[in-house]
Parts: C-alpha cells; sequence; structure tokens
C-alpha cells in the first residue's frame, strides 16, 4: 500500500508513549460511557421476529412450489463467485499483482482507488457487491409474502446488507489503514476520541456527530433574520419578523413548521433563508416556535397542537394586523395538522383562513412510503410503551429512524470518517439543524401513529375524532398550493399528491419539486440549482400527472409567490412586529428554538 520511499520513519518513542497513554485514557471513558447506555425496548431497535418467520416460510413455500427458481439463484450466485475467485487466483499465479476486470457496479463506499487496484481489497469489495445482489434478488422475488411484509423484508435485509459493508470496518477498509499507516496511528487515535465524545455526549448511546456544532450558533449564525417574538404560551412562540419592503401585502402569512425539528430550517444562514426571502417579497410574515416537550407534555394530544397551537396562533395574527384573515403554511406533520384544523374550523364555520399551502404533507396514509416499514405493530407497540413509561418520545428515536432511511449517507460514511479516518467533522449549517431535533409528547405520538398513520382515518376511515369533532380531509375547501419532493424518503410525493386530490377545495395547484424532504424545499432561486414540475390537471393518477407534467428551470419559490401574491390583497403600508398589546417579548429567534429554554 506504500512504496519503499514511502513509508514513515521509524515511530519516536515519546510519540508512541504519548499516543499509548491516550489510547489507555479513552479505553477507560469508552467502557465508563458504554456503562451508562440507556436500555431500549428491543420492539425499538428491529422489527419483531414474525416477520422474519413469515420470510422463512414464504422461502420453504418457495423451495416446495418453485424449486428450478430458488436453484436458479444459488447456481447463479454460486458461479459468478467462483468465477471470480478462479480469475482472481489465475492473475496471482501468472504474478500479476493486479485485480482482474471488475464488472460490478459503481458505488461510492468505494470510490477510492485502492478498492479498483489492490487485488485484496478488490477481492472483497466484488465478492460483497455479488453477494448483495444475490441476496436482493432472492428477497425481490419471493412470491408467497404478502406486499407490505415484502417491502419490509427487503428495507431490513437492504440495512444488513449495508451494514454488512467491508467499507465498514477496519480491517477491510484500506482507505482507514493507509491513512493509519501515513499517520502513525494518530488516525486511530483521533477516531477513538471521536467515538468517546460522541459517546459521552448522548449518554452511552452512539449518535454519530454529523457536523461541527461549534461552528454554528441559532441566533448567531443561523436563524438571523431580525424580528421579534410577540406571543408567547406553553405551546409555543410566535415570531413576527421585521419588514424588508416599504409596504406588505394586507393579508399577512403565518407559517407552521414540524415540531419533531426547529424551525430555523427556513431560516438557515441568510442566504438560503426563506424566512428572509418571503419577508423581502413585501410579506408580514409570522412563524410559528414550538416548544421541545417534556414528560410534563405526557397529555399533550393533537387536540391540543390545534386549539393551543394552530387555532391560537391564527388568532394572534388577524389581531395583530388587525386582519379577519390570514394565508397560511404547513410543513410535514405541521401540514397534516393544519390539514386537520382546516377541516374543524369548517365544522365551526371559522372563516379565518384564506388558503393553505402544504409542504410535504401527508393527510392520506393508504401508501406509507418508505417510512411505512417502522409503522407496523411491532415499533408502534414499542413507542406506545416507551411514552407510557418516559411521558415523551425521546428525539433520539425519532433521529435514528429517518437516518437509517438513508443508513449509508448518514450513518455508516460519517462513522467511517470519524471514527476510522480520524477526521473532524464539518460545518454544515443544514446537519447541524438536522441533529437539533425535538421530543414528542406521549399523547400526541400515539393518536399520530394510531390514528392518523395505521388507520388512516382522516382521509381514508371513517373520519378523525378530536377537539370534539369528527374530521374528514373532504372539509379541508380553501384554495390550497402543495409542493412535494421527488426523491422525499418521509413523504413520499405520490402519497401527498392523493391526498390533495381527496381535499375539498376547488382550487388546487400541485408542484413536485426535484430532491428530497429538506433540499426540495429549502431552494433559493439564487442557487439555480433544482428544479420543478407543474401539471394543472390534477385529477389525473400521480403517474399521468408526472408524464404529461411541464419542467421548469430553478425553484418554485418565485412560482408560488405569484400563487400567494392573488390572494394576499392589496398594499398597506409596511407593519412593525407587535401591537400595543402584544409588545415584543424577546428578539428572533425567541428563547424556544434554543437547548437552554427552561419552561
Amino acid at each position: 500500500m506504500t512504496t519503499d520511499h514511502d513509508k514513515p520513519d521509524a515511530l519516536e518513542p515519546d510519540v508512541l508513549a504519548a499516543n499509548l497513554a491516550k489510547i489507555e485514557s479513552l479505553s477507560q471513558r469508552l467502557v465508563a460511557a458504554l456503562s451508562r447506555q440507556r436500555q431500549i425496548d428491543p420492539a425499538l431497535q428491529g422489527p419483531g421476529h414474525d416477520l422474519y418467520m413469515k420470510a422463512a416460510s414464504a422461502y420453504v413455500s418457495e423451495l416446495m412450489k418453485n424449486p428450478s427458481k430458488v436453484f436458479e439463484h444459488q447456481i447463479g450466485y454460486w458461479g459468478k463467485t467462483l468465477k471470480h475467485y478462479i480469475e482472481a487466483q489465475h492473475m496471482l499465479t501468472t504474478g500479476k499483482l493486479q485485480p482482474p476486470e471488475d464488472k460490478t457496479p459503481k458505488d461510492r463506499r468505494f470510490a477510492g482507488e485502492l478498492w479498483q487496484t489492490h487485488p485484496y481489497f478488490n477481492y472483497i469489495k466484488q465478492q460483497y457487491l455479488l453477494t448483495s445482489d444475490a441476496i436482493e434478488k432472492a428477497v425481490a422475488d419471493l412470491d408467497f409474502l404478502a406486499p407490505k411484509d415484502k417491502k419490509r423484508l427487503e428495507y431490513f435485509s437492504r440495512q444488513i446488507v449495508d451494514m454488512m459493508s467491508p467499507a465498514n470496518y477496519l480491517a477491510t477498509n484500506p482507505e482507514a489503514l493507509k491513512k493509519a499507516v501515513e499517520t502513525e496511528g494518530q488516525s486511530l487515535v483521533d477516531g477513538l476520541e471521536n467515538l468517546v465524545r460522541d459517546l459521552e455526549e448522548h449518554g452511552g448511546d452512539l449518535v454519530v456527530t454529523l457536523t461541527d456544532k461549534d461552528a454554528f450558533r441559532v441566533g448567531g449564525n443561523l436563524a438571523t433574520t431580525p424580528g421579534e417574538v410577540v406571543f408567547r404560551n406553553r405551546m409555543f412562540e410566535l415570531i413576527q419578523y421585521a419588514p424588508a419592503t416599504e409596504t406588505v401585502h394586507r393579508t399577512p402569512l403565518l407559517i407552521f413548521p414540524p415540531w419533531i425539528n426547529k424551525f430555523y430550517i427556513l431560516d438557515l444562514s441568510a442566504r438560503n433563508s426563506m424566512i428572509k426571502w418571503i419577508v423581502e417579497q413585501g410579506y408580514t410574515l409570522f412563524v410559528v416556535s414550538w416548544v421541545n416537550p417534556d414528560a410534563s407534555y405526557a397529555d399533550a394530544g393533537l387536540d391540543t397542537y390545534i386549539e393551543e397551537g394552530f387555532l391560537t396562533a391564527i388568532e394572534q395574527v388577524k389581531q395583530i394586523c388587525g386582519e379577519d384573515k390570514v394565508n397560511t403554511v404547513g410543513y410535514c406533520i405541521a401540514g397534516t395538522t393544519l390539514s386537520l384544523t382546516l377541516a374543524l374550523m369548517k365544522k365551526r364555520g371559522d372563516t379565518s383562513v384564506r388558503s393553505a399551502t402544504f409542504f410535504t404533507t401527508l393527510v392520506d396514509f393508504s401508501d406509507q412510503g418508505e417510512v411505512g416499514v417502522f409503522l407496523s405493530d411491532d415499533f408502534v407497540d414499542g413507542i406506545e410503551e416507551e411514552v407510557a413509561r418516559s411521558g415523551y418520545l425521546d428525539s433520539f428515536f425519532m433521529t435514528r429512524t429517518f437516518s437509517f432511511l438513508r443508513s449509508n449517507d448518514l450513518i455508516y460514511a460519517p462513522a467511517i470518517r470519524s471514527y476510522m479516518m480520524g477526521e473532524a467533522p464539518p460545518a454544515f449549517d443544514l446537519l447541524y439543524w438536522n441533529g437539533d431535533s425535538t421530543n414528542l409528547p406521549a399523547r400526541m405520538a400515539v393518536e399520530y401513529l394510531r390514528g392518523l398513520c395505521q388507520s388512516d382515518e382522516f382521509a381514508g376511515g371513517p373520519g378523525f375524532e378530536t377537539c370534539g369533532e369528527v374530521l374528514s380531509v373532504r372539509d379541508v375547501d380553501v384554495p390550497i398550493c402543495a409542493i412535494a419532493c421527488e426523491t422525499d424518503h418521509i413523504a413520499a410525493w405520490k402519497s401527498s399528491y392523493r391526498g390533495i386530490q381527496k381535499m375539498g377545495s376547488r382550487q388546487k395547484t400541485f408542484i413536485l419539486s426535484q430532491s428530497g424532504h429538506i433540499a426540495g424545499i429549502v431552494n433559493p432561486p439564487a442557487k439555480k440549482k433544482y428544479g420543478h414540475y407543474t401539471n394543472d390537471n390534477v385529477k389525473l393518477t400521480p403517474e399521468d400527472w408526472r408524464e404529461g407534467a411541464d419542467f421548469h428551470e430553478g425553484s418554485w419559490w418565485p412560482r408560488w409567490d405569484e400563487w400567494l401574491k392573488r390572494r394576499s390583497g392589496a398594499q398597506v403600508p409596511a407593519r412593525q412586529p407587535g401591537d400595543a398589546k402584544h409588545p415584543p417579548l424577546a428578539p428572533a429567534p425567541g428563547s424556544y428554538v434554543k437547548p437552554e429554554m427552561s419552561l
């Protein structure tokens, strides 16, 4: 792996002694940190045993009823691996220290040069990819398994296969070994230090640090758009942003972000801030900053979020601006709950909302998308037991769940860089926000998972009961604009589209952005990065809608701005935050968004 003239000089005794002492100290800290690791219910660690029993039964049925297909799989796999072994042996016997022809597909995990040129590491890589392909095909060809079970088996099989990648282990990762030699082992010492730091920081739980946390401060270089907190209750702080134009549209705009993470995803650095951009387009903008609940919020449910959150915020905005209507935005779970709120307002005869915009929102859970693998009873039962004990669902569980939807990008690759290469995490504002997640109240979490996700009561069942009413998606009848994202792992765009179709609104606009759950939404026009699709006919199937859609270069923000302007009224003098009855309580971004916040 190194030539003679590249070999490092002998280790200095002082350096070796210092490193050994550091390793001994770190090892003691490692043991101490692991001893504090929380005991996690096995139901939250993986699927129930019934899934594997069903898989085994389906495989036996396949073997009994269609043995030729199973044997064909086995012979094909062994034929490929044996052929590769013979070719590798042949290269060695001819004295060529190089790998045989590599026909395996390109894979970012194996982009390093030594994976391609070194006979040993290339052999391991090829065998791994051949085995991975065989496992995937074997699972995909199981015919005697229900579609939902098959989808879950495919997902969790993929997780096991990804975990076993040779890139994830020091002994079989040539880049990590090469760096260890080049740095005289310092990279391994640094990696152990990074590992211990992460374990200590999270009470023994292994959560890989994705970004340099010291590089960011909320209210310092994140969430810096000028504004004031103008209202506060136990559920949220209401931020009104200072105007950037002399006049604004008469109808104010109120954004409800998800309470699974914090609101400043819409106000990262100034160049990426959607909040700043909206203010610059001439709107009086309000944003809800949700509280991070603890055990004292155990009994807060979706009705609490609707009554003390959504409806209260709408009323406060109306009072501050002296208007009888507002425009609203709901992002992800807040979009789902905004739909419930609009249905409730319809029942009560409340016409305070002029229009609603939904960012990556699901209301139809008949197809739960990729996240649906975590919505079966084995997981939800475990969550219900966990929140019954603690009073809330710790952010650790949600963060881990969403990370495993992209495990190679959000778990294994960062772990390799940090623990095996000894590298410091990069300074990346989006990943800083991603790690700044929040808890969920016990009752709310169970209501959402049971009544909406599992039973699909709001869009596909008899209606969702809350706030003394039975609510249906058909009761949502205000003008709506929905933005979904093409590669969204959390809110699949086709499911989002089907939910919009079921709403009772006469005016429906659907926009499909390129990219995923975050990047597809936080897509400033100045970047000219991701495009979007439009099609006025929202009565088509999702596939036909996409087939007939027009593609537009660049961000969807200006298109939404044109839609919103038509529903925002005439220009009036710009409004400063608050009024006599709503004096500013604190500068934006407020206190609820900060980790040191105390109730």
